[in-house]
């Protein structure tokens, strides 16, 4: 035993709750759920196996939460009230978590009418009595007024985040709160908490509560003082809401004086028994747990030595960030071990070892980016680190003399490799899989099932670019990151400018080092990324919405639109001769011809020449001429900026939609086929490429133009299915905001009951602003922006913002806590667990601290609808073909908007399908709140649908 005692306390509560979020559902032998047990499990092992002997625990106990109601229920009946029940399917797993601790041999306590924060406060204060130290092993920021050096027995008290591998000591109270830990209670007090249902003080937030006590100590002297504070809303809730503050103050204090039901020296930890533990693991089916204590990896009570991976390429490989795995020693990438195959039985041998190996990574070479026109070149296949070959089926000479060299015919290549392709036996992994699906579905084969290294990169890391971290999701940049391994490019071995060739024509040797590198790096990327979907809990987002929507969007692309292109040239004629008419009425207003399309002559011509006001230059020292400072000038009454916008935006739309979309349409189906990425879009949104259907704008009439130029079929007609008004439905449910639920509910005119809440009337004004502060609040408006959009001054926005506030507090609460979250975790979330990550939160640079703010307080809202419409499309078409339906296509995803192509005589028949299957899109594993409102429309156009 170590000479001074040291004591871990571990909030089992949060483990149980971030197990259950972490893993998807699991049901053990007798069909009981154990995915939260399973989780809880891992995590008290590695918590066990990780704590280095030197300075680990001499004594450990996991605390649970009893009951949902405690003491300070009596106090104040609505403390926690807003809290939900747990999920059904968690309940059942409580006993069975508190068998798995025992089953580790450890100390399981809990007590009635306390809650879990108590009686680790409680066995703390003995411990530390007692000359013992202190670690809590929890991220609560209730625990953090622990913190610190104790005097009575010179203990001391710290905490350890285990997601983020993390030490809590008084610095990091001090830099969290802005106080030292004995003054937490006092901060937690003033701000409340929404999510235990803490009144505090209504539009205090933690920088307003730390100012306070950082300025007059306590709570109890920062009331006392707002009676000489300057006249403010803040100065009049001090004083009206003390009382709440005392009672918050209270509600936090932790209770130090508990009964402790087991004595401190029964926490020792000795040799856990092998026999509870595999009883345990094997009655609930966990296989894989028990082979890891039957060979003794990384067993309990034992500390794990953490081997660094091996060097790839010379070069040591980047070490597991906190809370990640390490990366999988594998050995460093051999381009000469790959094997060309060239020969139908080396093809037999390689798909044979695929069927045995029941993965393969697999890649293909195209003449393409565009999957729709791609011709093969050729297919590698991975079965494991430098085992991968690469199947030339389309190469010709390097030059006019040199002959083809040897292949297996294409025909003869794919029709051995579709039992492979297409066989349930085999996972097939790839690194934007959805491009090979396309190829492969063009000659015959539907590759399935899929497995894509991006996507999984994408639920893990998104948003982490901005530090580096995650960066893209490319495979070279993945493999950069992951492996320490830098890949060939396809500029390396085709080469670039005009002495670029085709991939048909690279040498053999060359192309194989090229293609079976990729489908190598891919596999290894999947053994390095797949095991984190658990630890890190994105196995749900993953499989449930973004890896069901691979071969679903993969489908729409090659349906593809279809398109009107003698319509599309008549506009781009029309936009033609309009553009020319405002160049000339430009050179009128400015006296002669210049450059319109030149930032500098422009610049020059309307602040130097003209000389109007509000010029600002960039760091280049030219003159801005961006659309904020032409509509600024346009209000000032500036004909010239009006008209320029008109010009920019014409031969925006002109080259990038009625000349581009003529050049899209493809020869082969008489159809456009835009690209869409599943990681394009930080929140989770769909992204559309090549060309982009998503900007074509939808309330102008000109863009409406455009949508009529995209038609269905003779015989068929376009239905447009979108969801109303769902960014700020799920504002009201996430939030909980009461007035809003009940608008929506009722059906009535979202605007129009916010005007009314927020102007007392409502009229064609009151609405429009009352529409234009909904969806900006939800975006987090500055004062400033809100006074830009809706032409008042900033001090108007901001009495507007706080009226909005005050009208719906939920919204406010909610902003609040999202943003404190946030800054604590890195990341939001959505509903469904996708998160965002948002490293610049905290940066001391206003503009993106700010700007991650705004992105922050929006991405649960927006993430969570892109998480619907995209589950709602995985569901559609099973629904459709299970009402004889399957002939209908679903072509196209705007935003909250889909579109699919059918006969006009089944309109009737699949419309009510659409809709409900849009409609119950989030359930079963969400209920919402409010009703999702979806409106249905159809025509002869896209813009007839609308």
């Amino acid at each position: 035993m170590a000479e001074k005692q040291h004591l871990y306390l571990v909030d089992g509560s949060a483990y149980i709750f971030r197990a259950y979020h972490r893993l998807p559902p699991l049901t053990n032998p007798q069909g009981t759920p154990v995915g939260a047990v399973y989780g809880y499990t891992t995590m008290l092992w590695k918590l066990a196996a990780d704590l280095h002997q030197a300075d680990g625990p001499s004594h450990l106990a996991v605390i649970l939460d009893k009951g949902s109601t405690s003491f300070r229920n009596a106090l104040y009946d609505q403390y926690k009230a807003n809290r939900p029940p747990p999920p059904e399917d968690l309940v059942p797993q409580f006993p069975l978590i508190r068998d798995a601790t025992r089953a580790f041999s450890l100390a399981c306590i809990e007590e009635d009418d306390l809650e879990a924060d108590d009686l680790i406060a409680s066995y703390a204060r003995e411990a530390i009595r007692q000359g013992w130290d202190v670690t809590i092993v929890s991220s609560d920021k209730d625990l953090m007024q622990l913190v610190g050096q104790h005097v009575e027995g010179g203990g001391t008290i710290d905490m350890l985040d285990t997601m983020k591998n993390q030490r809590i000591g008084i610095p990091e109270v001090v830099e969290k709160f802005g106080v030292p830990p004995e003054k937490v209670g006092d901060v937690l007090a003033l701000m409340g908490d929404s999510v235990d249902n803490i009144p505090g003080i209504r539009g205090i937030g933690p920088k307003t509560a730390t100012k306070l006590i950082q300025d007059y100590g306590d709570l109890e002297s920062a009331l006392a003082a707002a009676q000489d504070m300057k006249p403010s809303k803040m100065r009049e809730r001090l004083i009206e809401e003390a009382e709440m503050a005392r009672l918050s103050r209270v509600l936090v204090e932790l209770k130090q004086d508990c009964a402790l039901p087991i004595a401190l020296e029964d926490f020792a930890l000795g040799e856990i028994p092998r026999e509870p533990l595999a009883a345990f693991l094997e009655a609930h089916g966990f296989t894989s747990l028990l082979r890891r204590l039957d060979n003794g990896s990384g067993a309990p009570g034992k500390a794990t030595e953490l081997h660094p991976p091996k060097p790839v390429n010379g070069a040591a490989a980047p070490l597991a960030e906190p809370g990640k795995p390490a990366p999988l020693a594998m050995p460093a990438v051999d381009r000469k071990s790959y094997e060309c195959v060239q020969s139908e039985q080396a093809l037999a041998r390689w798909i044979e070892r695929a069927f045995a190996a029941r993965t393969v990574a697999v890649d293909t070479e195209t003449s393409s980016l565009d999957a729709m026109r791609a011709e093969l070149a050729g297919a590698s296949l991975a079965l494991g680190p430098n085992d991968a070959c690469y199947i030339p089926l389309g190469h010709g000479g390097h030059d006019l003399l040199s002959e083809r060299p040897e292949q297996v015919p294409l025909e003869t290549a794919l029709a051995m490799l579709k039992p492979l392709l297409e066989s349930d036996r085999v996972l097939k992994v790839g690194q934007n899989i959805k491009y090979d699906i396309n190829v492969f579905a063009r000659h015959g084969i539907a590759l399935a099932p899929v497995d894509d290294t991006m996507i999984v990169s994408f639920a893990l890391d998104a948003g982490r670019a901005e530090q580096g971290i995650g960066g893209g999701h490319g495979m070279d940049e993945l493999s950069e990151r992951h492996l320490g391994h830098t890949t060939l490019t396809f500029k390396d071995i085709c080469g670039t400018g005009k002495k670029a060739i085709p991939f048909g024509q690279v040498p053999l040797d060359r192309a194989t080092e090229y293609a079976a590198e990729d489908a190598d790096v891919t596999w290894r990327l999947h053994r390095h990324l797949r095991p984190r979907l658990a630890v890190e809990g994105g196995t749900r987002v993953y499989e449930r919405i973004d890896r069901p929507l691979i071969p679903v969007v993969a489908a729409m692309e090659r349906h593809g639109i279809r398109v009107d292109r003698e319509r599309l040239a008549r506009l781009s004629s029309e936009f033609e001769q309009a553009i020319r008419e405002l160049e000339r009425e430009i050179y009128e207003c400015c006296g002669q011809e210049f450059t319109i399309g030149s930032p500098k002559q422009l610049g020059d011509i309307l602040f130097e020449k003209m000389g109007y006001k509000g010029a600002r230059k960039g760091k280049s020292g030219q003159y801005s001429t961006d659309q904020a400072v032409l509509e600024k000038l346009a209000a000032q009454g500036a004909e010239v900026a009006t008209k320029v916008l008109d010009w920019r935006q014409l031969a925006k739309l002109k080259s990038t939609y009625t000349d581009a979309l003529q050049a899209a349409i493809n020869p082969d189906t008489g159809r456009v086929h835009t690209s869409y990425s599943l990681v394009g879009a930080q929140t989770g949104r769909l992204s559309s490429t090549d060309p982009n259907l998503q900007n074509i704008p939808i309330r102008t009439a000109i863009g409406r133009q455009i949508r009529e130029a995209f038609v269905p079929e003779p015989g068929n007609v376009l239905l447009a299915a979108d969801y109303s008004q769902i960014e700020l439905r799920l504002a009201a449910h996430i939030a909980d905001v009461p007035t809003l639920k009940e608008a929506f509910a009722a059906g009535q005119d979202i605007h129009a009951r916010t005007a009314e809440e927020m102007f007392g009337h409502v009229d064609r004004d009151t609405r429009a602003r009352a529409k234009t502060i909904n969806f900006a609040i939800l975006y987090g408006i500055s004062r400033w922006g809100l006074a830009t959009r809706l032409k008042v001054e900033p001090d108007e926005a901001q009495a507007m913002i706080d009226r909005y506030f005050e009208r719906f507090p939920g919204i406010q609460r909610y902003i609040v806590a999202t943003l404190e979250n946030v800054r604590e975790r890195g990341y939001s979330e959505t509903l469904f667990g996708r998160k965002t990550w948002f490293p610049r939160i905290n940066s001391k640079n206003q503009a993106e601290r700010q700007g991650s703010e705004r992105a922050a307080i929006n991405a649960p809202i927006q993430g969570t609808s892109a998480d619907i419409i995209k589950r709602a499309m995985a569901r559609m078409m099973p629904a459709l073909e299970l009402a004889g339906l399957g002939h209908v296509r679903m072509l196209l995803q705007v935003h909250d908007e889909l579109v699919f192509e059918l006969p006009e005589s089944d309109v009737a028949a699949a419309s009510p399908i659409i809709a409900q299957v849009m409609a119950q899109a989030a359930g079963p594993a969400m209920e919402l709140s409010v009703p999702l409102g979806v409106e249905i429309g159809t025509g002869r156009s896209w813009d007839a649908a609308h």
